[in-house]
């Protein structure tokens, strides 16, 4: 693909009708989940992400058989052998990229095993959130030693059941000896107030949470998370749970989750099944091609999303609703359309449970009646990017108003009606695929956007500008 992309805009309101691919967030817990059951496993539908093949390279080298086909419509499929919560090879070199899911799940896969492990990433993900889930994941009796970065990869892990794992040998040396305490970094504790409850701050990635609920089966004896944080957006979490089940985890009746909203309940002598897995299409990128429809008027329809996905940015179709967009359902996917003489609305929201789609609202604020301001989302800060710090820059050098918040910003309405950045150069995209297909959303009503480095969209999308391409002629 070419350095940059030059946006076009329609010549009028649109009426599309596209296909996207399977979720990835879907994808790498299926993924996961298959490589943890007993037996065969067949996911269809996968979405052939940047970040899903990294995953799926990883788990081929733990000794994981798998085998992907593509259909005839173009779907791809992945068969995965399971071994039932074992990893076939106990010692090896991982390389998890810039995924985070990948990185989170894969770092608590490998650490509640009995292997030794040499984690790696790439340079963006060295700098994402992790520590948490590290923390927690030594208080269960892992034990991390870190190459550069204190909790930050790269780093060598020993699995909690690994018979060479250094806190097992430091745990004996005190118990052979009270007097002596260790002054190590990597000191494990067995929980808090040895209460069986592993402590969990999710505040900076609700990943942490879902990466030990998917490996937990690992742990025969079973255990408790009990989050310590303050963030209540969970919704990613909540597809955790619900795959957990439809791969044959077996709840008691009030679920995964405990009486305490927040503490989380892994029971023990659980364990998966394989079986065959449809993933759903991914309304992360459906919600691109929603907001054309919302800026530039006229019908936008996404094949295979339906109101009863499990992903949380189907919440972003509540809130075109609200700024004025018609939002319904047909036996094809489910579609928004807007009357193009009409304005959108400004609002106010908290993005928090599904902040994947702050920058698309960020790309359609400037096309509404009155500012629209956003907050909930200082999380996003460690992202693939700082991505509060890039919609405010972006849009500032289109001539946009916007004002920065810590947890948020608000945009406020053009004051003419085009305005191009053709004096500013092309919008950067932070080596963030979410903030390149955002801005070529805006770029369709707005002459003279250009996108920078559009090959960053192959971390989710990787023919994002190829459809985008093919919707000029229809």
């Amino acid at each position: 693909m070419k350095n940059t992309y030059a946006v076009r805009p329609f010549d009028g309101p649109i009426d599309i009708q596209v296909t996207v691919p399977g979720s990835k967030s879907i994808t790498n817990r299926a993924l996961l989940l298959g490589a943890l059951a007993r037996g065969e496993s067949v996911l269809n539908g996968v979405g052939m992400s940047d970040d899903s093949k990294v995953f799926m390279e990883a788990l081929t080298e733990l000794g994981f058989d798998i085998v992907t086909s593509h259909k005839n419509n173009g779907a791809v499929s992945v068969k995965i052998s399971g071994t039932g919560g074992d990893i076939p090879v106990k010692s090896a070199r991982v390389y998890v990229g810039a995924a985070g899911t990948a990185a989170r799940f894969l770092t608590a896969m490998l650490a509640l095993s009995d292997g030794c492990y040499v984690v790696d990433a790439a340079e963006q993900m060295k700098k994402r959130p992790i520590r948490e889930l590290i923390e927690a994941l030594e208080t269960m009796g892992a034990f991390f030693e870190f190459t550069e970065e204190s909790y930050a990869f790269p780093f060598t892990v020993y699995g909690k059941k690994y018979p060479d794992n250094p806190q097992k040998n430091r745990d004996r040396q005190n118990e052979s000896s009270s007097d002596e305490k260790s002054d190590a970094p990597n000191k494990s504790i067995t929980n808090e107030n040895n209460t069986g409850i592993i402590p969990l701050n999710i505040d900076r990635s609700s990943q942490f949470l879902s990466a030990l609920l998917l490996c937990g089966p690992m742990v025969e004896e079973g255990f408790r998370v009990k989050l310590t944080g303050k963030r209540q957006a969970r919704s990613y979490v909540e597809i955790t749970e619900k795959m957990m089940t439809e791969f044959g985890y077996k709840a008691d009746e009030t679920g995964i989750k405990t009486g305490d909203e927040d503490v989380y309940e892994i029971l023990p002598d659980r364990g998966y099944e394989g079986r065959e897995y449809d993933v759903e299409p991914d309304v992360s990128a459906a919600c691109y091609f929603y907001a054309l429809a919302a800026i530039n008027g006229g019908k936008a329809c996404v094949e295979g999303v339906h109101p009863d996905s499990t992903q949380g940015d189907l919440k972003f179709l509540d809130i075109l609703e609200k700024m004025g967009c018609k939002v319904y359902d047909e036996k094809a996917g489910m579609i928004v359309e807007k009357e193009p003489e009409n304005k959108l609305h400004g609002i106010e929201i908290n993005m928090s449970d599904f902040s994947d789609q702050t920058m698309t609202i960020a790309a359609i604020a400037p096309f509404a009646e009155s500012p629209v301001k956003v907050t909930g989302v200082s999380h996003i800060r460690g992202q693939e990017s700082d991505r509060i710090s890039a919609i405010v820059t972006e849009l500032n050098r289109i001539g946009v108003r916007v004002e920065e918040y810590e947890d948020g910003f608000k945009v406020w309405p053009y004051e003419s009606d085009r305005v191009s950045n053709s004096d500013y150069g092309a919008t950067l995209t932070y080596n963030d695929h979410r903030m390149a297909m955002s801005f070529a959303t805006l770029g369709t009503s707005i002459d003279g956007v250009v996108i920078d480095n559009p090959g960053c969209c192959a971390k989710t999308f990787e023919d994002f500008f190829d459809v985008l391409d093919s919707l000029y002629q229809k």
